[in-house]
C-alpha cells in the first residue's frame, strides 16, 4: 500500500524476507493505521539497507518532511552494528530515522518464543506497542531496542495507531 506523502507516515526498509514478514504481521494488527505505513522491497542485507537509506537523499526525507524511515536489520550479535548504522545516517535526518532488529536474527527469536511464524511475531510486537506493554519487546533478543523504541514512540505513535 502506498502512503500519502503529504501526511505523517513511515517507510519500513527490511533487511531480508524474515524481517519483511515480521513487519507484515505488525501491519495486520487492527490498531495499526495501514494508510500510514509502507513496506519497501527487501534490501538484501543490512549494509545494503544502510546504503539505500543514504542514497537518494535518504529515500527522499528532504523532499517529504512528514516521512520517517525504519530500518529493520539483523544485529547478528554485533554490539557495534547499531553505532555503525547510526553513524551512516545524515545528521539532518537522525530524528526521523530509526533502526530496530533482533540481536541475532529473526529465526533465533522465532525459536526462542515458540511463535509459529514471523508474522505472529510482528502481530505480538504491534500489540505491545498499542497496549503500552513490553511482553515481546522485553525479550532478551529485543531489549537492546529499548532506547530506539522510546525515541520512535513519541514520533510515530500519534499517527500510527488508531
Amino acid at each position: 500500500m502506498k502512503v500519502n506523502r503529504e501526511k505523517e507516515h513511515f517507510l519500513v526498509l527490511p533487511e531480508d524476507d524474515a524481517n519483511r514478514q515480521i513487519v507484515l504481521g505488525f501491519i495486520k494488527d487492527l490498531n495499526v493505521d495501514k494508510n500510514a505505513i509502507q513496506v519497501l522491497p527487501i534490501a538484501d542485507g543490512w549494509k545494503k539497507a544502510v546504503d539505500q537509506l543514504t542514497i537518494d537523499d535518504g529515500l527522499r526525507l528532504r523532499q517529504y518532511p512528514q516521512r520517517r524511515i525504519i530500518l529493520i536489520i539483523d544485529f547478528d550479535k554485533k554490539e557495534n552494528r547499531w553505532s555503525y548504522v547510526n553513524e551512516q545516517i545524515p545528521e539532518e535526518f537522525k530524528e526521523r530515522v530509526f533502526v530496530l532488529g533482533v540481536q541475532s536474527n529473526p529465526q533465533d527469536l522465532k525459536n526462542a518464543t515458540n511463535k509459529k511464524s514471523f508474522e505472529e511475531i510482528g502481530k505480538a510486537l504491534a500489540q505491545d506497542c498499542s497496549d503500552d506493554t513490553n511482553e515481546l519487546w522485553g525479550h532478551k533478543l529485543l531489549t537492546h531496542n529499548k532506547g530506539e523504541l522510546e525515541r520512535m514512540a513519541s514520533s510515530v505513535k500519534p499517527f500510527l495507531f488508531k
